[in-house]
């Protein structure tokens, strides 16, 4: 050993330590890159050389080298994004993007995306995001690239109403003709319009529904009282009916309906109260057999409305042509709960005569009245408090959303929310031994093992955080300690050099 590799070992020590700045200056040039991993340098030293010492043989270094350069795959805090395709992990996993001009794929944390304009969901280079397309309300299928079209969200037709009222029972019988329960279906003339004057009924609300073409029609229900008897019960009639024009029913012998004075009507019945304003029975009938005649005014014709699963009076109307129409149960509050009726004998509307007791009409033999039921109180005036249906319009997509479990969510104009698409994420057994890419991404190799897939909150995985970014997770203070450390280092094994220098500048002055 001597002076000359002194000097070799001074110089590795300036040759790591360069090295470790340049990781350090890397960190803090990074120290603002979304979802940047710091890294870390790890020295070494350098093969040892035999010596020999009065105790015998030893050993003498010969300098530090790099050992290895590891990575801080610690999570990063959040930053909050106002872009609802932004998101970040909580806990394990990595984003798949695949580079659409190589097929290459990387794996990334920076979840800095958005779409393109052919709707593929991108990083900021381009690179497409990968997920499972969903059909019937689960991800099913290989990994895609997840894209919007501007595909529209199919109409749903309307297959139950609703409604809630208050029946003023001090209202005055409007409707009145030979027999009291079916005034309003014998008044009733799909010819004019409105089918029934203002004066013939005592109340009424409409309510907008859709066919199987995503089409709006409105469906109003006419409303008046029957009678009051002694003990204060109260029977209240109705038909429901939709727009006469709209009727696309057809009689037997091809004539269509909606020519008829019974077009667009729809359901007759009524609502039986009790002295406390409470809904104690109904009845409900619809067009049951226009095989005999089209003149759908005959009472004959109307049989007991079938029951919808839930127990409500089902109808059958018919907005497009089509051979089956659509089944729509209409409900006021109350519902079957053996889905059959008690008829004393009642089963079609002509069946019913002035002289009927309320108590002999059609019921239920066993029901279930919800807390939002139709009411009749004499201290409130006739009106609708809540309304509703289940069909909606054909819709445009407006927005999207992401979930914690990576779900893509389509947001439609007709108020309607779509689960689209289902991030994919990757796993890996060994971290470390990932390849960095640059761009944020990273590639997998033999060292870090075939990637883990699956899905957020499940299987180890971490879960989606939307609106938010993955902050690098450079810790600024220590890699400004770590870089006086280093900078120390380096002048220390300068001096190294310098005096080896010197001391060989005194070894060749012996010559003199």
């Amino acid at each position: 050993m001597g002076i000359t590799s002194s000097m070799y070992t001074g110089i590795s020590g300036l040759n790591v330590n360069s090295q470790a700045t340049s990781v350090v200056s890397n960190n803090l040039a990074n120290s603002s890159t979304i979802a940047y991993k710091s890294s870390t340098t790890v020295f070494e030293d350098l093969f040892y050389s035999s010596i020999t010492t009065g105790s015998g043989g030893d050993q003498v270094g010969n300098g530090a080298g790099v050992a290895t350069i590891n990575t801080d795959y610690t999570q990063g805090s959040y930053e909050d994004s106002s872009i609802s395709t932004n998101v970040a992990l909580n806990g394990d996993g990595y984003f798949i993007v695949i580079d659409p001009d190589t097929n290459n794929t990387f794996y990334t944390r920076a979840g800095n995306f958005d779409f393109d304009t052919d709707g593929y969901l991108v990083d900021t280079y381009g690179n497409r995001v990968q997920g499972w397309e969903i059909e019937d309300g689960s991800a099913s299928g290989s990994l895609t690239s997840i894209q919007l079209d501007q595909s529209q969200s199919p109409p749903k037709a309307t297959s139950e109403i609703q409604l809630t009222m208050n029946l003023d029972s001090q209202s005055t019988d409007e409707a009145v003709t030979s027999n009291p329960y079916t005034s309003l279906f014998e008044l009733y003339d799909g010819t004019e319009n409105p089918p029934l004057d203002d004066s013939q009924y005592s109340y009424s609300t409409t309510i907008t529904i859709y066919d199987e073409n995503g089409s709006a029609h409105d469906l109003t229900v006419y409303m008046d009282p029957v009678d009051v008897d002694a003990d204060g019960n109260i029977v209240w009639e109705y038909v429901a009916a939709y727009e006469a024009e709209d009727d696309q029913r057809t009689g037997s012998d091809g004539v269509s309906l909606n020519t008829t004075s019974g077009a667009g009507l729809a359901m007759v019945g009524t609502l039986t109260f009790n002295s406390e304003g409470q809904m104690i029975s109904m009845t409900a009938f619809t067009l049951s057999n226009a095989t005999a005649s089209t003149d759908v005014k005959d009472a004959s014709n109307w049989g007991l409305a079938d029951l919808s699963d839930e127990g409500y009076p089902e109808v059958n109307m018919n907005f497009t042509g089509s051979s089956d129409g659509q089944d729509v149960a209409i409900s006021f509050g109350m519902s079957s709960d053996d889905s059959t009726w008690t008829t004393s004998g009642i089963n079609t509307l002509g069946d019913i005569t002035a002289s009927t007791s309320y108590s002999a009409l059609p019921s239920f033999s066993d029901y279930t009245l919800e807390n939002s039921a139709t009411t009749s109180y004499s201290d409130s005036s006739s009106a609708t408090y809540t309304v509703s249906q289940d069909g909606y319009a054909t819709g445009s997509l407006e927005s999207v959303s992401v979930d914690e479990n990576g779900i893509i969510i389509g947001s439609y104009s007709n108020g309607q929310s779509v689960e689209l698409y289902q991030l994919g994420l990757a796993d890996f057994i060994n971290e470390s031994g990932l390849e960095a890419e640059g761009s944020n991404l990273y590639r997998a190799t033999t060292e870090s093992g075939e990637a883990i897939i699956g899905t957020a909150g499940s299987a180890g995985f971490g879960s989606v955080v939307s609106n938010a970014l993955e902050a690098s997770n450079v810790d600024l203070a220590s890699q400004m300690t770590e870089l006086i450390i280093i900078q120390s280092a380096y002048q220390a094994n300068s001096k190294v050099v310098t005096t080896a220098d010197d001391l060989l500048q005194t070894a060749i002055g012996l010559k003199r």
